[in-house]
Formats: C-alpha cells, sequence, structure tokens
C-alpha cells in the first residue's frame, strides 16, 4: 500500500493517510478482508508518529471502512461499500458546492464551469 504524506498540504498527517486508504478502498485496490499495516510498521514505514497512524486507523473504523480485530490486526471492511461511496458522494457535493461559491464570485459562467470539469475528467 502505497501512502504518501506531504508536509505542504493544509491536510493534517492523519486526515491524508485515512484519505487515501479510503480512496484505496473505494477504489477496489484494497478488497474487503484485506489485513492493513500494523499501527507501529505503518507509522515507521511512513516516518510519523504512532499517535497519527492510530488516530487514521480509529478515524477509518469509525467511518466503517476497517475493521480491528485484538491481537490480529486491522481489516479492510465487508459489507456495505455503497453506503462508503455515499459518504465519498457527500465529501464531492461539499467541495463542489465551495468550488461553485468561488466561481461565482469570480463571475464564471455555469457553461464554463462545465467545459473546466469535462477538460479536468478527460485528462
Amino acid at each position: 500500500m502505497d501512502i504518501l504524506i506531504s508536509n505542504a498540504s493544509a491536510s493534517p498527517i492523519y486526515e491524508q493517510i485515512t484519505q487515501q486508504i479510503k480512496d484505496a478502498i473505494l477504489s477496489g485496490q484494497l478488497k474487503e478482508g484485506t489485513l492493513l499495516p500494523g499501527i507501529r510498521s505503518l507509522a515507521n514505514e511512513l516516518h510519523v508518529s504512532v499517535i497519527t497512524t492510530k488516530r487514521a486507523y480509529a478515524d477509518l473504523e469509525e467511518a466503517g471502512f476497517v475493521t480491528s480485530v485484538q491481537g490480529k490486526g486491522t481489516y479492510v471492511a465487508g459489507g456495505n461499500l455503497e453506503m462508503l461511496r455515499e459518504e465519498h458522494l457527500r465529501s464531492l457535493e461539499e467541495q463542489l458546492s465551495a468550488l461553485i461559491a468561488e466561481a461565482k464570485s469570480a463571475a464564471v459562467s455555469k457553461q464554463e464551469l462545465h467545459e473546466l470539469l469535462d477538460l479536468l475528467m478527460d485528462d
């Protein structure tokens, strides 16, 4: 599992880890039942605090993306991927709403915004 941490990002490190694991699950890169690296192992690999990776795993578990089994590890959760996809869509809606507000303040037309989205989606 490849996780890239950016020190230049405005997002805290635990959120970067959480988001990249969520993305890997939703894209199918991480399948149901896959064992994730241990908290200490991931912390060492990423050169971050164990507390940081523990927070990321706790957030993932709270959101239903992973399950922890005492003494065995953390696994990609099975079940309702549609619910997880809905969470992803809700996040996209929030981000798009913010971008639309910014576009309106910059007098960008709806058509220009559609064209920009089409161009970016085709890349």
